[in-house]
């Protein structure tokens, strides 16, 4: 989409593409949609396009729109009753709460156009 963002795409395309089952891929573009990163349209003649040029989508925004975690926040849920496994869970939560902001900054620095470059 980002090599070619004045065109519809269909989700069969675009699953045909990705090599997986069309409706994991509507999924996916519905929560790109409604981050607004994407627009549909109905109809014969209708598909999926960028809401905005692939140069003000940074990987972070797809990243977050789909709701991505590159770590489980269950540890956060965990209430251990040793104080030392308590503090050992808060540490390591923080420490992944660290690592994720830290990705998150550097996916923004990337936009879908860069990505979809040759070489990258």
């Amino acid at each position: 989409m980002a090599k070619q963002p004045e065109n519809v795409q269909t989700s069969a395309k675009i699953a045909a593409h990705a090599g997986t089952n069309a409706v994991v891929v509507r999924r996916v573009l519905g929560r790109l949609r409604e981050a607004g990163l994407l627009t549909s349209e109905k109809g014969h003649s209708g598909g999926w396009r960028l809401a905005r040029a692939p140069q003000n989508i940074t990987l972070a925004d797809v990243y977050v729109a789909l709701e991505e975690q590159l770590v489980s926040s269950s540890a956060k849920t965990i209430k251990p009753a040793c104080s030392v496994e308590h503090a050992l869970h808060q540490h390591v939560s923080n420490v992944m709460a660290d690592v994720e902001r830290t990705l998150i900054e550097r996916l923004s620095a990337t936009t879908i156009a860069e990505a979809s470059e040759p070489g990258s």
